[in-house]
Protein backbone atom coordinates (compact mmCIF):
# COMPACT_ATOMS: atom_id res chain seq x y z
CA UNK A 1 0.00 0.00 0.00
CA UNK A 2 1.48 3.35 -0.97
CA UNK A 3 1.55 6.41 1.26
CA UNK A 4 -1.11 8.07 -0.86
CA UNK A 5 -3.34 5.01 -0.57
CA UNK A 6 -2.96 4.98 3.20
CA UNK A 7 -3.81 8.65 3.45
CA UNK A 8 -6.94 8.18 1.36
CA UNK A 9 -8.13 5.04 3.12
CA UNK A 10 -7.56 6.05 6.74
CA UNK A 11 -10.57 8.15 7.81
CA UNK A 12 -8.41 10.02 10.34
CA UNK A 13 -6.20 11.43 7.58
CA UNK A 14 -7.72 14.05 5.24
CA UNK A 15 -7.20 13.08 1.62
CA UNK A 16 -4.64 15.01 -0.37
CA UNK A 17 -2.67 16.37 2.59
CA UNK A 18 0.98 17.25 2.20
CA UNK A 19 3.66 15.48 4.26
CA UNK A 20 2.85 16.16 7.94
CA UNK A 21 4.68 16.64 11.20
CA UNK A 22 3.80 14.18 13.95
CA UNK A 23 3.16 15.77 17.35
CA UNK A 24 2.99 13.60 20.44
CA UNK A 25 1.68 14.94 23.75
CA UNK A 26 2.47 12.94 26.87
CA UNK A 27 1.11 13.27 30.40
CA UNK A 28 3.72 15.66 31.77
CA UNK A 29 2.48 19.05 32.93
CA UNK A 30 2.94 21.58 30.15
CA UNK A 31 -0.04 21.51 27.80
CA UNK A 32 0.52 25.22 26.98
CA UNK A 33 3.85 24.25 25.37
CA UNK A 34 2.10 21.69 23.18
CA UNK A 35 -0.60 24.20 22.22
CA UNK A 36 1.99 26.83 21.25
CA UNK A 37 3.93 24.36 19.11
CA UNK A 38 0.73 23.24 17.39
CA UNK A 39 -0.27 26.86 16.71
CA UNK A 40 3.18 27.49 15.22
CA UNK A 41 2.93 24.51 12.89
CA UNK A 42 -0.57 25.46 11.76
CA UNK A 43 0.45 29.07 11.28
CA UNK A 44 3.17 27.83 8.94
CA UNK A 45 0.51 25.91 7.01
CA UNK A 46 1.99 22.53 7.95
CA UNK A 47 -0.20 19.43 8.38
CA UNK A 48 -0.07 17.67 11.75
CA UNK A 49 -0.70 14.10 12.85
CA UNK A 50 -1.55 14.44 16.55
CA UNK A 51 -1.31 11.74 19.21
CA UNK A 52 -2.31 12.41 22.82
CA UNK A 53 -1.35 9.70 25.29
CA UNK A 54 -3.92 8.51 27.78
CA UNK A 55 -2.14 10.39 30.55
CA UNK A 56 -2.07 13.55 28.42
CA UNK A 57 -5.86 13.63 28.39
CA UNK A 58 -5.90 13.75 32.19
CA UNK A 59 -3.32 16.53 32.22
CA UNK A 60 -5.26 18.49 29.60
CA UNK A 61 -8.43 18.18 31.66
CA UNK A 62 -6.60 19.23 34.83
CA UNK A 63 -4.78 22.21 33.30
CA UNK A 64 -7.51 23.55 31.00
CA UNK A 65 -10.82 21.91 31.93
CA UNK A 66 -11.08 20.50 28.40
CA UNK A 67 -12.22 16.89 28.05
CA UNK A 68 -10.64 15.18 25.05
CA UNK A 69 -12.63 12.91 22.71
CA UNK A 70 -11.01 10.81 19.98
CA UNK A 71 -14.17 10.89 17.86
CA UNK A 72 -15.37 14.47 18.38
CA UNK A 73 -11.93 16.04 18.82
CA UNK A 74 -12.13 19.11 16.60
CA UNK A 75 -13.98 21.39 19.01
CA UNK A 76 -11.85 20.41 22.05
CA UNK A 77 -8.69 20.99 20.00
CA UNK A 78 -9.87 24.39 18.72
CA UNK A 79 -10.83 25.38 22.28
CA UNK A 80 -7.45 24.28 23.60
CA UNK A 81 -5.45 26.14 20.96
CA UNK A 82 -7.48 29.34 21.27
CA UNK A 83 -7.72 29.53 25.07
CA UNK A 84 -5.70 32.31 26.74
CA UNK A 85 -3.03 31.01 29.10
CA UNK A 86 -4.69 30.62 32.49
CA UNK A 87 -8.03 31.91 31.17
CA UNK A 88 -11.44 30.21 31.10
CA UNK A 89 -12.21 27.68 28.41
CA UNK A 90 -15.48 26.01 27.42
CA UNK A 91 -16.26 22.78 29.26
CA UNK A 92 -16.08 20.31 26.39
CA UNK A 93 -16.99 17.39 28.64
CA UNK A 94 -20.67 18.37 28.43
CA UNK A 95 -22.03 20.55 25.68
CA UNK A 96 -25.45 21.12 27.26
CA UNK A 97 -25.74 24.57 28.81
CA UNK A 98 -28.13 23.39 31.52
CA UNK A 99 -25.70 20.74 32.78
CA UNK A 100 -23.06 23.18 33.99
CA UNK A 101 -22.94 26.55 35.74
CA UNK A 102 -22.63 29.71 33.72
CA UNK A 103 -19.07 30.48 32.67
CA UNK A 104 -17.46 33.58 31.19
CA UNK A 105 -17.66 33.52 27.43
CA UNK A 106 -14.16 32.97 26.01
CA UNK A 107 -12.89 35.44 23.43
CA UNK A 108 -13.41 34.74 19.78
CA UNK A 109 -10.85 32.40 18.22
CA UNK A 110 -8.03 34.72 17.12
CA UNK A 111 -6.56 34.61 13.66
CA UNK A 112 -3.21 32.89 13.43
CA UNK A 113 -0.15 35.12 13.06
CA UNK A 114 1.06 35.61 9.51
CA UNK A 115 4.16 33.40 9.71
CA UNK A 116 4.93 31.94 6.32
CA UNK A 117 1.30 30.91 6.11
CA UNK A 118 -0.68 30.49 2.90
CA UNK A 119 -3.52 32.96 2.26
CA UNK A 120 -6.10 30.35 3.28
CA UNK A 121 -4.88 30.59 6.89
CA UNK A 122 -5.30 34.34 7.12
CA UNK A 123 -8.46 36.35 7.49
CA UNK A 124 -11.68 35.61 9.41
CA UNK A 125 -11.94 35.05 13.17
CA UNK A 126 -12.56 31.31 12.72
CA UNK A 127 -9.22 30.83 10.97
CA UNK A 128 -7.88 28.54 13.68
CA UNK A 129 -10.94 26.28 13.54
CA UNK A 130 -10.53 26.09 9.75
CA UNK A 131 -6.86 25.13 10.14
CA UNK A 132 -7.81 22.40 12.60
CA UNK A 133 -10.40 21.12 10.13
CA UNK A 134 -8.07 20.96 7.13
CA UNK A 135 -4.57 20.37 8.53
CA UNK A 136 -4.93 18.13 11.59
CA UNK A 137 -5.44 14.37 11.84
CA UNK A 138 -5.82 12.76 15.27
CA UNK A 139 -4.92 9.17 16.12
CA UNK A 140 -5.85 7.27 19.28
CA UNK A 141 -2.85 6.22 21.41
CA UNK A 142 -3.91 2.57 21.34
CA UNK A 143 -4.24 2.43 17.56
CA UNK A 144 -0.97 0.80 16.53
CA UNK A 145 -2.38 0.39 13.02
CA UNK A 146 -2.42 4.18 12.55
CA UNK A 147 -0.35 5.56 9.64
CA UNK A 148 2.38 7.01 11.89
CA UNK A 149 3.28 3.52 13.15
CA UNK A 150 4.79 2.63 9.77
CA UNK A 151 7.99 3.94 8.23
CA UNK A 152 6.35 3.80 4.80
CA UNK A 153 4.08 6.65 5.89
CA UNK A 154 6.01 9.79 5.04
CA UNK A 155 6.39 12.47 7.70
CA UNK A 156 8.68 15.45 8.16
CA UNK A 157 9.58 14.24 11.63
CA UNK A 158 8.09 14.26 15.11
CA UNK A 159 7.90 16.57 18.11
CA UNK A 160 7.10 15.15 21.55
CA UNK A 161 5.93 18.04 23.73
CA UNK A 162 5.86 17.84 26.65
CA UNK A 163 7.69 14.57 27.22
CA UNK A 164 7.24 12.93 30.61
CA UNK A 165 10.12 10.93 32.06
CA UNK A 166 8.16 7.73 31.43
CA UNK A 167 7.56 8.69 27.79
CA UNK A 168 11.19 9.69 27.36
CA UNK A 169 12.33 6.35 28.82
CA UNK A 170 9.95 4.41 26.58
CA UNK A 171 11.29 6.11 23.46
CA UNK A 172 14.92 5.70 24.52
CA UNK A 173 14.42 1.99 25.24
CA UNK A 174 12.34 1.37 22.11
CA UNK A 175 9.38 -0.02 24.05
CA UNK A 176 6.70 1.15 21.56
CA UNK A 177 4.04 0.51 24.21
CA UNK A 178 1.60 2.92 22.53
CA UNK A 179 1.26 4.88 19.31
CA UNK A 180 3.20 7.86 20.65
CA UNK A 181 6.26 5.76 21.48
CA UNK A 182 5.94 3.70 18.32
CA UNK A 183 5.73 6.83 16.16
CA UNK A 184 8.87 8.21 17.83
CA UNK A 185 10.67 4.90 17.28
CA UNK A 186 9.68 4.97 13.60
CA UNK A 187 10.94 8.54 13.33
CA UNK A 188 14.34 7.49 14.67
CA UNK A 189 14.67 4.35 12.57
CA UNK A 190 13.79 6.25 9.41
CA UNK A 191 16.42 8.92 10.16
CA UNK A 192 13.87 11.73 10.48
CA UNK A 193 14.04 14.66 12.87
CA UNK A 194 12.84 13.85 16.39
CA UNK A 195 12.57 16.67 18.94
CA UNK A 196 11.82 15.62 22.50
CA UNK A 197 10.83 18.28 25.04
CA UNK A 198 11.18 17.08 28.66
CA UNK A 199 9.57 19.36 31.21
CA UNK A 200 9.93 17.60 34.54
CA UNK A 201 12.83 18.41 36.83
CA UNK A 202 15.07 17.69 38.65
CA UNK A 203 16.33 14.78 36.58
CA UNK A 204 17.34 11.41 37.97
CA UNK A 205 20.42 9.64 36.69
CA UNK A 206 18.19 7.26 34.73
CA UNK A 207 16.43 10.13 32.97
CA UNK A 208 19.74 11.79 32.11
CA UNK A 209 20.99 8.51 30.64
CA UNK A 210 17.79 8.22 28.59
CA UNK A 211 18.35 11.75 27.26
CA UNK A 212 21.90 10.83 26.27
CA UNK A 213 20.63 7.69 24.56
CA UNK A 214 18.19 9.77 22.51
CA UNK A 215 20.89 12.31 21.68
CA UNK A 216 23.22 9.56 20.49
CA UNK A 217 20.39 8.10 18.39
CA UNK A 218 20.04 11.42 16.56
CA UNK A 219 17.19 13.06 18.44
CA UNK A 220 17.22 16.65 19.68
CA UNK A 221 16.56 16.92 23.42
CA UNK A 222 15.13 20.40 23.94
CA UNK A 223 14.21 20.89 27.60
CA UNK A 224 11.38 23.33 28.33
CA UNK A 225 13.73 26.04 29.62
CA UNK A 226 12.42 29.54 28.84
CA UNK A 227 14.84 32.37 28.16
CA UNK A 228 14.35 35.90 29.46
CA UNK A 229 16.52 37.89 27.05
CA UNK A 230 13.73 38.19 24.48
CA UNK A 231 11.82 40.74 26.56
CA UNK A 232 9.13 38.43 27.93
CA UNK A 233 6.41 40.31 29.81
CA UNK A 234 3.92 37.52 30.43
CA UNK A 235 3.89 33.77 31.10
CA UNK A 236 2.55 33.34 27.57
CA UNK A 237 5.70 35.03 26.23
CA UNK A 238 7.84 32.48 28.07
CA UNK A 239 5.74 29.63 26.68
CA UNK A 240 6.13 31.03 23.16
CA UNK A 241 9.90 31.27 23.66
CA UNK A 242 10.12 27.56 24.44
CA UNK A 243 7.77 26.69 21.58
CA UNK A 244 9.81 28.86 19.22
CA UNK A 245 13.07 27.17 20.18
CA UNK A 246 11.39 23.78 19.67
CA UNK A 247 10.26 24.86 16.20
CA UNK A 248 13.80 26.10 15.53
CA UNK A 249 15.07 22.61 16.35
CA UNK A 250 12.50 21.20 13.94
CA UNK A 251 13.47 23.66 11.20
CA UNK A 252 10.09 25.41 11.10
CA UNK A 253 9.90 29.16 10.48
CA UNK A 254 8.03 31.21 13.07
CA UNK A 255 7.87 34.61 14.74
CA UNK A 256 7.12 33.58 18.32
CA UNK A 257 9.85 35.63 20.02
CA UNK A 258 12.44 38.33 19.41
CA UNK A 259 15.78 36.88 18.39
CA UNK A 260 19.06 37.95 19.91
CA UNK A 261 20.74 40.66 17.85
CA UNK A 262 23.87 41.24 19.92
CA UNK A 263 22.60 44.52 21.38
CA UNK A 264 22.16 44.51 25.16
CA UNK A 265 18.78 45.68 26.40
CA UNK A 266 17.23 45.84 22.94
CA UNK A 267 14.29 43.59 23.87
CA UNK A 268 13.26 45.92 26.71
CA UNK A 269 13.15 48.91 24.39
CA UNK A 270 10.58 47.48 21.98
Amino acid sequence: MTTTDREHRDPAVPAGRRVPWVVGVSGASGTPYAAAVLRGLLAAGLPVDLVLSRAARLTLLDETGIAWHDVAWKQPLASWLSAPLGGPVPDSADTSRSARPAQPVPPAVPALPAVAAPPALLGPPDTLAAAVETLVAVHAPGNLAAPTSSGSYQTRGMIVVPASTACLAGIALGLSKDLLQRSADVTLKEGRRLVVVPREMPYTGATLRHMLTLHDAGAVVAAASPGFYAGARTAADLVDFVAGRVLDAAGVDHALFRRWTGELGRARQT
